[in-house]
């Protein structure tokens, strides 16, 4: 699955495998997904291919001040010609939504994404509507204009994103190869879906079976319950980023190809699934940055060295 999406997704985003690997997991997993870079690094186009390639609708909202919340979850409406209330579904009722440029928007319109995140469901005047399988927020912020018209997504909206994906610039080869692509061919090249819902319902149901070790647990908590006490962290991670590291960690050995968690699938996701969700302490930021510090505790705890399956 993972190198049929990746292989549809480079059609028209160069260099981006690691990305779709992780969205891939998060798709799987029920979770979320936060983009962030600078400007013109391709996040928007990545979030639409790889929407496109896994199927399903596709909905995006570009995220202003002025968008209100019922922009996005939807609303009663008086119909005239019946003169009855109807309900209008809003953007938030897809399989995959694009929250573009999510900061933009105020506190209030940010938190109307807060229920469907997390319940899978949107309340509106009372009636409840329930999001179909698979549902994912894939929102973009870039760090440049952050103290201009601009609102800081609060760590309880934080929290929901399974990863927090920095976008780096591309390598020169990877960039040349974007320039060429441009240079041949005047229209996007055409993303198709190449898995169908019910392939991606099965998948979904086999990796809630990959089996976990009792030292794998151990292991996680002992990752998470560190972040709480390091001497740099204000604030520790959740008991929400404990069974988020868990469940990322099975839908990368789905990928791999194996039946049970290894050290390893934590090791590799730890920072993705962390670095939002840890605060430093005002002396620590002066000194270090949260990836810094996250290896830190990475090194400092000690991981299963062989596992008796």
């Amino acid at each position: 699955m993972k190198s049929i999406i990746q292989q549809e997704v480079g059609k028209s985003v160069v260099g981006r495998d690691r990305e779709v690997e992780l969205l891939t997991i998060a798709m799987l997993q029920g979770g979320h997904v936060l983009l962030e870079s600078v400007p013109g690094t391709g996040k928007t186009l990545l979030a639409k291919s790889f929407a496109k390639a896994a199927g399903g609708k596709f909905s995006r909202i570009q995220f202003t001040p002025d968008v209100l919340p019922s922009d996005v979850t939807g609303l009663h409406f008086f119909n005239p010609e019946t003169r009855k209330f109807e309900l209008k579904e809003g953007p938030v009722m897809t399989n995959f939504l694009l929250a573009d440029e999510i900061n933009r928007a105020t506190p209030r319109t940010q938190s109307s994404l807060l229920e469907v995140m997390e319940e899978k469901q949107v309340t509106i005047d009372g009636e409840t509507l329930t999001s179909s399988f698979p549902f994912m927020v894939i929102a973009t912020q870039n760090p440049v204009e952050s103290q201009q018209g601009t609102f800081p997504l609060p760590y309880a909206q934080l929290d929901r994103f399974m990863f927090k994906l920095p976008s780096e610039y591309p390598g020169f080869e990877d960039e040349s190869s974007i320039l060429k692509q441009w240079i041949q061919k005047e229209e996007s090249p055409h993303i198709s879906a190449v898995i169908s819902i019910d392939e991606l319902q099965q998948a979904a149901d086999e990796v809630r079976n990959i089996s976990v070790h009792n030292e794998i647990t151990d292991y996680i908590l002992k990752l998470i319950r560190s972040t709480r006490s390091h001497p740099l962290i204000e604030w520790g991670a959740s008991p929400r980023a404990a069974v988020t590291l868990l469940k990322a960690a099975q839908g990368s050995a789905y990928l791999q190809g194996r039946s049970h968690i290894i050290p390893e699938d934590v090791k590799n996701l730890f920072h993705y699934v962390l670095a939002h969700r840890v605060q430093l302490t005002p002396e620590a930021s002066l000194m270090k940055n949260t990836d810094e510090i996250l290896t830190e505790v990475l090194k400092d705890t000690d991981a299963p060295v062989e596992l008796r399956l």
